[in-house]
């Protein structure tokens, strides 16, 4: 019967299959009819204008509020704005930062702030109170010099942790490039910056923006508008008006011609590639609306031409995508990716090409369809969230936008035409004027790079986006890396003082994503070592008896091979720069560089494996300050970054008493404990059982 059943089905669906005539695409359906959450508003006489979405689901409200202000120069003090936003967290008037927290925690609620707001969230019952913390951090913060020094420390950790990173690099080069320093959004923060940054500028960004005349506040949640209306006058109708400055800069210019912006990073394996140049595009208009997709189609995700080419096709990359980004002021198009060192050239090249085939060739029906199907269950997806609504609510305030900019969103997405891409290609895809940003190791790619500039010439650039002229040398006459070493060996003190010491034991303290390790490392001549390290109840112990050696760590012991075994080695060795030679370790003495804003000669040692540390010693002090190394893991190549400070005395003997490592994004800071000299290390300490 089933069978029976089955043949009955072909015989009438078969012929209705004949019917579709399968070689024509089908006509696409009209745009979805979206249902976008209402919202009500009212405004305090202060000016605050608040938007209220009631969401009965769940029983919780979520208070948002934003500043509508101009971007603000920084200048030499570039970090204080964000900065200050961090501080309005760090306690008020009436609480201490840790009564701030435990109140927040008592009812289980969050409450973050920045720059241009607050936000909060709570359950239903705790509405009130969450709200009540929340005007206490805006209309009364404490702004303590103590905080302040705590935030300040953990950004510059931050900018330390992130300052070798290429991607990090090519942001800072590129803002500068794009936009100038003498522009809110070309301006870098530093460590120098950060340094400068003084209570008082904080506290004047907040006396001058914090005010209900320029700020929005939504409220989403399990709350009507009544209530929410007799909340918020109750805890904002005191915050004070203030005439709030706005400021105008000149226009960006776009670029002319295509030019190469070559960063030397000598110890990166691949390239990190950016394409990219500002826009004259606006935000929340019917062009932006047409670029969005207009990009997607070029590179924004896995279908688009930039991915499909370099990394299906040609296999110069995991991956290549496109950013087509609207603004107030000024907007940019970039197109990026790493691409190993060998094919950084061409795939510079596949960039220009594709780019240049996108703008002048159309796009075709099926895909631009396909697009828009995508783009349009992102943006039905996203209206699931009632912050979304309330997101719209503030948008369409803030930009005075039409009312039902959003509920006609869908149709002007379904209405774009392959014309329209093809035009706004022509006018956005830019290539033969473009910014080629290279952050990679110049040795092996800039000479390949040349072809691509207009001018001839690749422009070199510091990771702060200074211009410099790598033919000239820096180093001063006279100064070779012998001279270096020496006054380094002389700086912590004296060669007949380093070679009276026979062991070394160090104890050093330091914490990472909040956990506490400590570290002891045992050290005798000429290379023996233990290191062990003490992590939250996991312990790790490397062991080198002058041959063998091995990592023990939860239960598993694994011996130390190939350049594992051989960097272990030179790790191991006690004063390693009094013997380089007889190491197989060549040095040269490879340039100048600033490193925390001080001139630095730059050592590069090549070791017998051909890998290279890269040491950074002080021109005033002498004092070796940073190095940087790679790593091999199953997870890729990782640059390994340590800097070093606080030198002290001990037994006639400098040693660095503070750290800063940097593995890839993580960062740690650590603290020397204890260095202890010829304490009489045992032999067997050191054995490899």
């Amino acid at each position: 019967m089933k069978n029976l059943m089955f043949i009955l089905f072909l015989m009438i669906t078969l012929p209705l299959a004949a019917q579709v005539d399968r070689s024509k695409m089908p006509e696409p359906g009209p745009a979805p009819e979206i249902n976008i959450g209402d919202y009500e508003s009212f405004e305090l006489p202060n000016g605050l204008k608040v938007f209220v979405v009631e969401n009965h689901k769940l029983p919780r409200v979520v208070f948002s509020l934003i500043l509508h202000r101009e971007p603000i120069m920084e200048k030499e003090s570039t970090g204080y704005i964000s900065i200050a936003g961090e501080l309005l967290r760090a306690g008020t008037k009436n609480r201490s930062k840790d009564q701030l927290d435990e109140d927040i925690d008592f009812i289980g609620a969050t409450l973050s702030t920045s720059s241009t707001g607050v936000f909060a969230y709570s359950l239903k019952k705790h509405s009130e109170k969450i709200l009540e913390l929340m005007s206490d951090v805006i209309l009364n913060p404490a702004f303590d010099q103590g905080e302040l020094d705590k935030i300040k420390k953990q950004t510059i950790s931050g900018i330390k942790s992130s300052e070798d990173s290429p991607s990090a690099i090519s942001s800072n080069v590129r803002k500068v490039l794009l936009y100038g320093k003498d522009h809110p959004y070309g301006e870098l923060q530093t460590e120098e910056t950060v340094k400068t940054i003084t209570l008082d500028m904080c506290k004047n960004y907040y006396d001058t923006y914090f005010h209900p005349n320029i700020a929005y506040l939504a409220v989403v949640g399990d709350i009507t508008t009544d209530e929410a209306k007799d909340l918020v006058k109750k805890y904002f109708s005191t915050w004070k008006v203030k005439d709030v400055p706005t400021f105008e800069y000149d226009k960006v210019k776009i670029p002319t011609a295509r030019t190469v912006a070559m960063v030397d990073r000598d110890n990166s394996v691949q390239s990190t590639i950016t394409l990219t140049y500002p826009i004259d595009l606006k935000i929340f208009t019917d062009e932006a609306i047409k670029a969005g997709v207009m990009n997607y189609l070029l590179g924004g995700g896995a279908s688009g031409e930039l991915f499909q080419v370099l990394r299906e096709e040609k296999g110069y990359t995991y991956g290549a995508y496109s950013s087509t980004n609207a603004d107030r002021l000024i907007g940019n198009f970039s197109a990026s990716c790493d691409a190993r060192n060998e094919v950084t050239d061409s795939a510079i090249a596949a960039f220009i090409d594709v780019m240049t085939k996108f703008r002048n060739e159309n796009v075709s029906e099926e895909k631009l369809q396909a697009a828009k199907n995508y783009l349009t269950g992102s943006f039905s997806r996203s209206l699931e969230s009632p912050q979304t609504v309330a997101n719209f609510a503030l948008n369409i305030a803030r930009y005075e936008l039409p009312k039902d900019y959003y509920k006609t969103y869908l149709q002007k997405l379904n209405a774009v035409t392959v014309e329209d891409v093809k035009q706004l290609a022509k006018k956005y895809v830019t290539p033969e004027k473009a910014y080629v940003v290279v952050v990679g190791k110049a040795e092996e790619v800039a000479n390949n790079l040349k072809t691509f500039s207009t001018s001839g010439n690749v422009d070199y650039y510091d990771k702060y986006g200074n211009v410099y002229d790598p033919s000239v040398s820096k180093i001063p006459t006279g100064v070779t890396v012998n001279s270096v070493l020496d006054n380094y060996i002389t700086a912590i003190g004296g060669r007949e003082n380093i070679e009276k010491v026979k062991e070394k034991v160090s104890v050093i303290k330091g914490s990472i994503q909040g956990m506490e390790m400590k570290i002891t490392i045992s050290q005798k001549t000429p290379n023996k070592l233990l290191q062990v390290l003490d992590a939250g109840g996991m312990q790790q112990t490397t062991v080198f008896d002058g041959t063998k050696g091995k990592q023990i760590a939860m239960g598993n012991e694994v011996l130390l091979e190939g350049n594992d075994l051989l960097e272990t080695k030179l790790e191991a060795t006690l004063n390693l720069f009094l013997e380089y030679e007889k190491y197989g370790i060549s040095a040269e003495l490879t340039g100048m560089e600033k490193v925390a804003g001080n001139d630095t000669y730059k050592i590069t040692l090549t070791l017998p494996n051909d890998n290279k540390w890269i040491q950074f010693y002080d021109v005033a002090s002498g004092l070796l300050v940073k190095q940087l190394s790679t790593k091999e893991a199953p997870q890729g190549t990782f640059t390994i970054a340590i800097t070093f400070d606080d030198y002290r005395d001990v037994d006639g003997v400098k040693y660095p008493f503070k750290f800063n490592q940097t593995v890839g994004p993580q960062s740690m800071d650590m603290e020397v404990e204890s260095i202890t000299i010829n304490s009489g290390l045992d032999d067997t300490l050191f054995e490899i059982k």
